[in-house]
């Protein structure tokens, strides 16, 4: 009740009616998994170099109606950030304006709920960006496919350290090993992870 509340308070506040259906109420059993490529890891001043965002429909991940965007280079890009994610300046040039790159997302989104790997930190980032932009607000929360694979092994191993690296948690949960720092790669093994995940089942703590 309070999501759908939330959806509608933020809702009646969007001037520009093409952002209404995000809004709406989410479609049952459907979500989409997000990741960005950024210039800084702090969200005051970093800027989106990549998009990349897939859908979850059921126990599906739809690979073949993956979004993956590259942006113009920002001011703020540098050799420090380059070596993150390895986007140089003539990789982005062809790239989208980040109003046109952000619209596509939004409208891939709808109004899913959204899911990723230290989600946190996107969603701060995406919220920020709009609001420079348009003014909005997402009403997502996010789900943090992390803080599951905590949760689940905690459960069952309450003494054990937790490696919460991302390649631990796909190694551990059998899932292919997909490139990293990649945002549509990304973006699939959070779906993926998220999957495993929620089919429920025995976790078994990793072996050393």
């Amino acid at each position: 009740m309070l999501s759908r509340l939330r959806r509608r308070w933020h809702g009646r506040r969007v001037q520009d009616p093409a952002f209404a259906p995000l809004y709406a109420d989410p479609p049952a059993d459907e979500w989409v998994a997000l990741d960005f490529e950024t210039t800084s890891l702090d969200p005051a001043q970093a800027e989106i170099v990549a998009i990349g965002a897939v859908r979850i429909q059921g126990n599906r991940v739809l690979t073949g109606e993956a979004l993956s965007l590259r942006v113009q280079p920002p001011a703020s890009l540098s050799e420090q950030s380059v070596t993150v994610h390895g986007l140089r300046h003539q990789d982005l040039r062809q790239g989208l304006a980040l109003d046109g790159a952000l619209r596509q997302l939004l409208a891939f989104i709808g109004s899913r709920e959204l899911v990723g790997y230290h989600l946190a930190y996107d969603l701060r980032i995406l919220n920020l960006a709009c609001h420079k932009l348009w003014g909005l607000h997402l009403p997502q929360r996010g789900i943090e496919v992390s803080r599951l694979y905590h949760d689940r092994l905690y459960r069952r191993y309450p003494d054990a350290v937790i490696d919460l690296h991302l390649a631990a948690i796909s190694s551990h949960l059998g899932l292919p090993a997909l490139p990293p720092h990649d945002a549509l790669a990304d973006a699939v093994t959070a779906a993926l992870i998220f999957l495993r995940l929620s089919q429920g089942g025995p976790l078994a703590y990793p072996k050393v």
